[in-house]
């Protein structure tokens, strides 16, 4: 099965990635956002480098999913292919942040690539207010990330919950990271997994 976990910079994506792959022996597919090479430049000058960033996170997400496709095991990734393009570039655009040429070209290609690929048997997505994405950004203190707008934060915001709100593509399963903190409360995290257990097989594992 492949399953995939949405939400916005600083949710805690990658964090319960990690938690969710040691408990069910999941082989994990992380982002790697630290490999990205336009990263340090989008967050210094985003109108320059947006589209760069962006066609980054696509090749590299397509590529990913290729790969679990072709596993014979439970693949858990960080961050969908999804978010790229109906929350991070359309955001950019409307804030004139991406060239109209460039985001065209863009959906352009996605729409390609989406018509190759199949979406993941659950969707995991982390709801998080943006108090609660600044604090979790500062705690974990990468550089490239401090520049980061407050307004950018807040407008991913928007469209993710609404994206999350009008999901089709299969199950989602909904996790406030306000309330519910899975890092550092195994309750927290047990009840999550209870859900995943009920979402995947209709039942509550003991």
């Amino acid at each position: 099965m492949h399953i995939a976990i949405a939400g916005n910079i600083g949710s805690g994506k990658t964090t319960l990635t990690k938690l969710l792959a040691k408990h069910y022996n999941w082989e994990p597919a992380y982002e790697n956002a630290d490999n990205n090479p336009y990263l340090t430049s989008f967050y210094e000058d985003m109108q320059r480098w947006s589209f760069n960033v962006q066609v980054f996170f696509l090749n590299l997400r397509c590529r990913q999913i290729l790969e679990i496709r072709q596993k014979k095991k439970t693949v858990v990734q960080d961050k969908t292919i999804f978010e790229d393009a109906y929350i991070f570039a359309p955001n950019l655009h409307d804030m004139g942040l991406m060239a109209s040429r460039d985001y065209e070209n863009y959906m352009s290609l996605f729409k390609m690539i989406n018509s190759f690929i199949l979406p993941p048997e659950l969707l995991i997505y982390i709801k998080a207010s943006t108090s609660t994405l600044v604090t979790q950004i500062q705690k974990r203190g990468r550089k490239y990330e401090s520049t980061i707008r407050l307004d950018y934060l807040e407008n991913l915001n928007r469209r993710y919950n609404k994206w999350a709100n009008t999901y089709t593509h299969g199950k989602i399963l909904v996790v406030d990271a306000d309330t519910v903190n899975f890092a550092e409360n195994q309750d927290a995290l047990g009840d999550v997994i209870n859900r995943i257990d009920a979402e995947l097989f209709g039942l509550f594992k003991s």
